[in-house]
Protein backbone atom coordinates (compact mmCIF):
# COMPACT_ATOMS: atom_id res chain seq x y z
CA UNK A 1 0.00 0.00 0.00
CA UNK A 2 1.10 2.94 -0.64
CA UNK A 3 0.81 6.13 1.39
CA UNK A 4 0.98 10.29 0.36
CA UNK A 5 2.36 12.86 2.44
CA UNK A 6 1.76 16.07 0.22
CA UNK A 7 4.56 18.74 0.61
CA UNK A 8 8.11 18.12 -0.18
CA UNK A 9 8.84 18.89 3.87
CA UNK A 10 6.21 16.89 5.31
CA UNK A 11 7.32 13.46 5.88
CA UNK A 12 5.51 10.81 6.16
CA UNK A 13 5.43 8.76 9.91
CA UNK A 14 8.76 6.37 9.14
CA UNK A 15 8.42 3.57 11.77
CA UNK A 16 9.61 -0.38 11.45
CA UNK A 17 6.71 -1.40 9.05
CA UNK A 18 7.36 1.34 6.56
CA UNK A 19 9.67 -0.71 3.47
CA UNK A 20 10.54 1.91 1.59
CA UNK A 21 10.25 5.94 0.99
CA UNK A 22 10.50 8.02 -2.37
CA UNK A 23 9.23 11.53 -3.57
CA UNK A 24 8.93 13.51 -6.61
CA UNK A 25 8.56 17.60 -6.67
CA UNK A 26 5.44 17.75 -4.75
CA UNK A 27 5.24 15.19 -2.31
CA UNK A 28 6.42 11.59 -0.53
CA UNK A 29 5.43 8.00 -0.93
CA UNK A 30 6.17 5.71 2.13
CA UNK A 31 5.61 1.33 1.33
CA UNK A 32 3.98 -0.01 4.39
CA UNK A 33 1.80 -2.80 4.97
CA UNK A 34 -1.85 -2.45 4.74
CA UNK A 35 -3.14 -1.52 7.43
CA UNK A 36 -6.96 -1.64 6.25
CA UNK A 37 -7.54 2.00 7.40
CA UNK A 38 -8.57 3.41 3.00
CA UNK A 39 -10.47 1.05 0.92
CA UNK A 40 -9.86 3.40 -1.95
CA UNK A 41 -6.14 3.04 -1.69
CA UNK A 42 -4.50 0.89 -4.44
CA UNK A 43 -3.15 -2.38 -2.91
CA UNK A 44 0.22 -4.29 -3.87
CA UNK A 45 1.95 -7.97 -3.24
CA UNK A 46 5.37 -7.88 -2.71
CA UNK A 47 7.94 -9.86 -3.17
CA UNK A 48 11.28 -9.46 -2.02
CA UNK A 49 14.75 -11.17 -3.99
CA UNK A 50 18.59 -10.83 -1.61
CA UNK A 51 21.43 -11.50 -4.23
CA UNK A 52 24.71 -13.04 -2.60
CA UNK A 53 27.77 -10.70 -2.51
CA UNK A 54 29.51 -10.89 -6.00
CA UNK A 55 26.89 -12.14 -8.14
CA UNK A 56 26.58 -10.10 -11.04
CA UNK A 57 22.67 -9.70 -11.16
CA UNK A 58 22.67 -6.89 -14.09
CA UNK A 59 19.76 -7.47 -16.39
CA UNK A 60 17.51 -9.37 -13.84
CA UNK A 61 15.30 -6.78 -12.85
CA UNK A 62 14.31 -6.27 -16.84
CA UNK A 63 14.85 -9.94 -17.81
CA UNK A 64 11.92 -11.02 -14.75
CA UNK A 65 10.00 -8.32 -15.42
CA UNK A 66 9.60 -8.82 -19.18
CA UNK A 67 9.04 -12.65 -18.40
CA UNK A 68 5.95 -11.66 -16.50
CA UNK A 69 4.47 -9.13 -18.51
CA UNK A 70 4.74 -11.83 -21.15
CA UNK A 71 3.41 -14.66 -19.16
CA UNK A 72 0.85 -12.57 -17.13
CA UNK A 73 0.21 -9.26 -18.61
CA UNK A 74 0.93 -7.41 -15.56
CA UNK A 75 3.41 -4.74 -14.85
CA UNK A 76 5.54 -4.01 -11.73
CA UNK A 77 7.12 -1.89 -9.76
CA UNK A 78 10.97 -2.61 -8.01
CA UNK A 79 12.38 -1.07 -5.41
CA UNK A 80 15.96 -1.63 -5.15
CA UNK A 81 18.17 -1.35 -1.56
CA UNK A 82 21.70 -2.46 -0.31
CA UNK A 83 22.54 -4.11 2.86
CA UNK A 84 26.33 -5.00 2.98
CA UNK A 85 25.69 -7.21 6.30
CA UNK A 86 22.72 -9.58 4.39
CA UNK A 87 24.42 -10.36 1.02
CA UNK A 88 24.24 -6.66 -0.84
CA UNK A 89 21.70 -5.45 -3.42
CA UNK A 90 17.73 -6.45 -2.76
CA UNK A 91 14.66 -5.93 -4.38
CA UNK A 92 11.11 -5.49 -3.12
CA UNK A 93 8.84 -6.24 -6.46
CA UNK A 94 5.35 -4.73 -6.28
CA UNK A 95 2.30 -6.49 -8.83
CA UNK A 96 -1.01 -5.60 -8.53
CA UNK A 97 -2.25 -8.05 -5.50
CA UNK A 98 -5.09 -9.99 -6.87
CA UNK A 99 -1.86 -11.33 -9.22
CA UNK A 100 0.51 -12.27 -6.65
CA UNK A 101 -0.17 -16.10 -5.88
CA UNK A 102 0.33 -16.01 -10.21
CA UNK A 103 3.23 -13.77 -9.82
CA UNK A 104 4.99 -16.05 -7.02
CA UNK A 105 3.62 -19.17 -9.48
CA UNK A 106 5.72 -18.18 -12.47
CA UNK A 107 8.78 -17.19 -10.18
CA UNK A 108 8.80 -20.69 -9.02
CA UNK A 109 8.21 -22.20 -12.39
CA UNK A 110 11.64 -20.25 -13.08
CA UNK A 111 13.34 -21.32 -10.36
CA UNK A 112 12.50 -25.53 -10.32
CA UNK A 113 13.22 -24.90 -14.41
CA UNK A 114 16.05 -23.06 -15.22
CA UNK A 115 16.69 -24.16 -18.72
CA UNK A 116 13.30 -22.94 -19.49
CA UNK A 117 14.50 -19.21 -19.07
CA UNK A 118 15.47 -16.87 -21.56
CA UNK A 119 18.86 -16.62 -22.99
Amino acid sequence: MLIHATGVYLLPRLDEHVLAVIRDDECWSALRPDDGSDKGRERFGLLSFHFPPGLDNSGFVGWLATELKKRLGTGLFVVCGSNSDHGGIYDYWGCPVDLLDDVAGVIRELADHPTATPS
